[in-house]
């Protein structure tokens, strides 16, 4: 005869099952205050900003009702070419930071993967570079790049004449986007150089056994082993280059004309020079979203790189 009898979970199996779920509600209860504190300083300002764009904020009615206008200040604000330059300001703006800061980074990290006491003194003077308040470093760099700074100086001991790093409008947004990238190449070397750290020592063996050049070895072991960190970094740049604010305030206010205001800036220059706060926040808005989307493929690609 068969045995019909039903196996019965142990107390042991179902204690466990049980804790295992006060575990889990005990995690919920330590996450529910955080997500309440991050709710009220992100969530509500951001909805906020929302109402603001899609309403006629001034002065004058500033502490009153907001009149809906529905997305009229979006319309005015690309009609005019104020948002689209805006944005294309900050798209090359993106593209430059990006470029140098992870080119840049990657050469550093390479160039500094070795160990002994000149490694370690530039090190610090990477870490040094990055911790520098923007508002210090973008003041630095303004004196540099003046037309009397060290740059032009040195241009005049070879008889040229003097550059307008800052004071022309084909030349503004590209110099602080040059400087924005020299303060993010030391994290980004930081990360890189981690990354390449973690390659195993036999995989830089068997290149050299197989006769491989450094220029081989680059393309061949490091640049693989670095692509899941470039992906990460690369979004977490665009992030970071897409907000950009204090070195664009410092150096050149937006200047000269409107050549070098990003969306960020833009945004500030509306709300709080001109008074005019519902345009200020559609220009928020616009950024807030494209920020969102960044945030989104790089939480996208973390979660790839940890189901791999």
């Amino acid at each position: 005869m068969t045995d019909t009898r039903v196996s019965r979970p142990t107390r042991s199996s179902s204690s466990l099952r049980h804790r295992r779920r006060r575990g889990v509600r005990s995690r919920w209860g330590y996450l529910l205050p955080a997500g309440v504190f991050l709710a009220a300083l992100a969530v509500f300002p951001l909805v906020q900003l929302l109402r603001l764009s899609l309403s006629d904020v001034q002065v004058q009615n500033l502490h009153r009702d907001w009149p809906f206008i529905g997305l009229e200040n979006f319309i005015n604000g690309f009609t005019s070419g104020v948002l689209t330059d805006g944005l294309l300001n900050t798209l090359v703006f993106v593209v430059i930071v990006t470029i140098i800061g992870l080119i840049g980074g990657i050469a550093a990290a390479v160039a500094l993967r070795g160990t002994g006491q000149v490694t370690g003194a530039l090190l610090g003077l990477m870490v040094f570079i990055w911790a520098l308040p923007p508002v210090v470093n973008g003041s630095v760099w303004k004196f540099l790049l003046a037309d009397d700074g060290l740059f032009n100086s040195m241009l005049s001991l070879f008889g040229l004449s003097s550059f307008p790093f800052l004071y022309d409008e084909r030349y503004a947004l590209i110099s602080v986007a040059v400087v924005n990238a020299w303060a993010v190449i030391p994290f980004n070397a930081l990360v890189f150089r981690a990354a390449v750290l973690n390659v195993p020592d036999e995989q830089f063996e068997a290149a050299q056994l197989d006769g491989a050049t450094p220029r081989q070895e680059f393309w061949y072991v490091i640049l693989p082993a670095l692509r899941p960190t470039t992906l990460v970094l690369g979004v977490l740049t665009i992030v970071y280059a897409f907000r950009s604010f204090d070195f664009v305030y410092v150096m050149t206010k937006g200047g000269p004309g409107a050549s070098t205001q990003t969306l960020p800036y833009l945004s500030y220059q509306q709300a709080f020079v001109g008074y005019d706060f519902s345009a200020g926040a559609a220009s928020a808005v616009v950024a807030v979203v494209v920020v969102l989307a960044l945030a989104a493929v790089y939480a996208r690609s973390v979660l790839k790189e940890e189901s791999e």
